[in-house]
């Protein structure tokens, strides 16, 4: 896994400008990314403005108790999973529908990927996104596999 690069954001509105240039650069081959942070880091508000920019019509939320999350109105589908709540066992159960998933023209945003205790099967982006305070979060982004890298060189400049 290669880190691509760093950005700290300072508001919501840059916050949405990244998501605006991750969303133009997933949009034509879609991605599989894992999202990691702590509670309240922003995995779910930057997965709901990348929806926004892909125009996804339906009301993005947490799939925390319901683990996916499908959202098929936008540029590309949108599969939005959380592995928060399932037990080691558990997402094991799931490993099928998450490399199902992984295929092109489609946007899998999977959050708590750290709780899977897998190592992921297939080439993919990770976000780290760190809370530094009410404003501020700092995003980390890797990839796995040279188109992901290339993908995210764009999002970089």
């Amino acid at each position: 896994m290669e880190k691509i690069f760093s950005i700290t954001v300072n508001s919501l509105d840059e916050t949405n400008i990244l998501a605006q240039k991750f969303a133009n650069a997933v949009k034509k081959n879609g991605a599989f990314v894992c999202l990691f942070g702590d509670i309240g880091a922003g995995k779910t508000a930057f997965t709901k403005l990348v929806a926004k920019h892909l125009n996804v019509k339906e009301k993005v939320t947490s799939p925390s108790f319901v683990i996916i999350n499908e959202y098929l109105s936008g540029d590309l589908p949108v599969y939005h999973f959380d592995l928060y709540r399932l037990e080691k066992e558990g997402v094991k159960t799931i490993i099928d529908e998450l490399t199902e998933y992984s295929r092109p023209n489609v946007l899998t945003c999977v959050e708590w990927a750290e709780f899977s205790d897998f190592e992921l099967p297939f080439n993919r982006i990770e976000i780290k996104i760190s809370y530094v305070d009410e404003n501020i979060r700092t995003f980390e982004f890797f990839a796995e596999g040279d188109d992901y890298k290339k993908m995210l060189e764009g999002v970089k400049s």
